[in-house]
């Protein structure tokens, strides 16, 4: 505790950290106050009457927007679009040559698939803008929050809807270069976060209320930190692959002959097999909400539903799929073997070339299991806690899933950029012993994962 409170001190002593972590808290005001500012057009008192349930692909959305969503406010979509096309490039690399060439090209291709995932992020908004406003004007059950529809509002609520969006990735970016941590995923953090608050209050009135013991909230605490010490270690754990270089002289100077690693994340996929599987699998709740009259729909529905049986062999089966799917993806085994082989690395004891991209592909197939076995259980920890325990959907959705990942992800990200700044002015960090690691690799390789 003390080691704590003396770096808590360490951190506002260095001017350029508490700068920094003054502006990050500022802008991410400026993104929740954003949340609550309701859509012109919009009446605020029926937007409790016509929001829909909680389990549908917009619930999840609204989950990521930290409440915007529901709210209809002028953030309502959140970054969600801009994350959307950065998938959408990173998928399209695969299949598109010239997508492949860019992310190959170092610093000078980051640059222009960031200036396309914005453009890209500007289109999808403003087609995601145009479905929530369709969406408006209809409303849910059978009740519309729409004061006036009509074009003027349609077109409206586009322009607002994806300026909002556009303002937040430039707050983002803002954070990135002139704040702390990452602001994409801080922007995402903070939207998770805000929800925990209500979360707690709901089960203290449980337990006032007496429909709660607080003894079975002490054990759900106890287990909640179980959770996330196993979260950090997954979501930290690597396999390091040693790599030599060899010696090579130009002129008068001697280069390589150093040792040095390539850690290949447990969890390389990151969050994602998540979001893509709940995204499938609340596909029928999501088209029941626009044909609830339908017999055949809401079967499939309750056929998905979280208390079904069927849902978690399902779930756990595609969360794998995604898993090995998108690691796939995210590290290129051939492409980091010539990597290697052109600056004359490579591993004791395996020949350079495609023998090191089969070793790296041997290697990556066995740890991502147990990555993809974990992340299967840490989605449906919530739905466990909820059915079986009777714990809130609003409590329970920190128990794991999407929600739980990214938290200890953005706040690991964050707390090694803390790190990195008290280290470099000679100031002992949070941990004095086993510094906490960044989530990207080494030898210009990212093996973070995927996401946020």
């Amino acid at each position: 505790m003390n080691n704590v409170i003396e770096t808590t001190r360490n951190i506002f002593r260095i001017e350029e950290l508490r700068k920094r972590i003054i502006f990050t808290v500022l802008m991410l005001i400026v993104v929740r106050v954003g949340a609550y500012i309701t859509i012109p057009g919009v009446d605020p008192a029926l937007l409790t009457q016509s929001n829909s349930s909680s389990n549908d692909i917009f619930g999840m959305y609204d989950m990521f927007v930290g409440g915007a969503f529901s709210n209809m406010a002028i953030f309502a979509m959140g970054i969600m679009p801009y994350i959307s096309a950065s998938i959408i490039l990173q998928l399209a690399g695969v299949f598109i040559p010239e997508i492949a060439k860019m992310q190959r090209e170092g610093e000078e291709g980051r640059r222009r698939i960031n200036q396309w995932t914005r453009y890209l992020a500007v289109i999808v908004a403003a087609m995601q803008a145009l479905g929530l406003s369709i969406k408006m004007t209809a409303g849910d059950n059978g009740v519309s929050a729409v004061v006036d529809p009509g074009f003027f509002f349609t077109l409206s609520t586009i322009i607002i809807l994806t300026s909002g969006t556009i303002f937040l990735m430039w707050i983002g970016e803002q954070i990135t270069e002139r704040g702390l941590g990452n602001g994409i995923s801080l922007i995402i953090f903070i939207g998770i976060v805000s929800r925990l608050p209500v979360a707690i209050q709901t089960e203290v009135d449980l337990i006032l209320q007496g429909a709660r013991n607080w003894m079975v909230d002490l054990v759900l605490l106890a287990l909640l930190g179980l959770i996330i010490a196993a979260v950090i270690l997954v979501t930290q754990g690597a396999r390091r692959i040693p790599v030599q270089y060899a010696k090579r002289v130009e002129g008068r100077k001697q280069y390589g002959g150093h040792t040095t690693y390539i850690p290949l994340r447990v969890n390389t996929a990151g969050v994602m097999p998540i979001i893509f599987a709940s995204a499938i699998l609340f596909i029928p709740s999501t088209i029941l909400t626009f044909f609830p009259e339908s017999t055949f729909l809401r079967s499939v529905s309750e056929l998905f539903s979280e208390r079904s049986f069927v849902y978690a062999i399902v779930y756990g089966t595609m969360i794998v799929f995604f898993t090995y799917f998108y690691t796939a993806i995210a590290f290129n085994p051939r492409q980091t073997a010539e990597e290697l082989k052109k600056a004359q690395g490579f591993i004791p004891g395996v020949r350079p070339g495609n023998p090191t991209a089969d070793y790296f592909d041997n290697i990556l197939t066995k740890i991502t299991l147990p990555g993809a076995v974990f992340l299967a259980v840490i989605a449906l920890l919530p739905v466990f806690v909820t059915n079986v325990l009777g714990v809130p959907y609003s409590f329970a959705q920190f128990f794991g899933g999407t929600s739980l990942l990214i938290i200890v992800g953005v706040a690991l990200d964050t707390l090694q950029q803390i790190e990195s700044h008290l280290l470099m002015r000679h100031y002992d960090g949070f941990m004095k012993s086993g510094k906490i690691q960044g989530r990207v690799g080494r030898v210009g390789t990212s093996t973070g994962g995927g996401g946020f």
